[in-house]
């Protein structure tokens, strides 16, 4: 049954694909994250970013009512916002280089990798939030993985170039 809840919570259904959801939910953001960086450059994914994180709390509380998983699988927009966090410096650093999206390579697949590795390890506060029941742990989770993703991409590119 078609919902709008279900359409964004899921990515447009990127949620809905197997195996590893949130693997192609994170494919999903950085493809999405190209297009807002490109229309409207690193100021724009860090609104959209807001905006997501919002809409994703409100989306997973409704997906989730009455539910014995708080946090099943489908559910990807989490992923959307951590993955956006973690692609944050490289569209600041886009912006500071006039390069094309994809000239950063190394620190998009660095924000990837960086960001699934986090968010499927769980270390620290990762793993602290991901023990919070609801809607907001579910998004929070993402989130400081995101945040911790970034700072490794961020790592990256100071001993990358100085």
């Amino acid at each position: 049954m078609f919902s709008v809840s279900k359409l964004w919570a899921t990515f447009f259904y990127v949620g809905l694909l197997r195996p590893a959801p949130g693997t192609w939910g994170s494919a999903a953001a950085v493809i999405a994250a190209w297009g807002i960086i490109e229309w409207r450059g690193y100021v724009g994914l860090a609104v959209l970013t807001l905006v997501m994180f919002i809409l994703g709390w409100a989306v997973t509380a409704m997906e989730t009512k009455g539910k014995d998983d708080h946090d099943p699988s489908e559910i990807v927009i989490d992923e959307v916002v951590g993955q956006w966090i973690a692609l944050l410096p490289v569209a600041v650093g886009l912006s500071h280089s006039g390069a094309a999206f994809w000239t950063l390579w190394p620190g998009i697949l660095t924000a990837f990798v960086a960001f699934r590795a986090f968010d499927i390890l769980k270390p620290g506060p990762v793993g602290w939030a991901d023990r919070k029941e609801g809607p907001l742990g579910v998004m929070l989770d993402d989130v400081i993985a995101g945040v911790l993703a970034a700072l490794v991409v961020g790592l990256g590119a100071w001993l990358a170039h100085g």
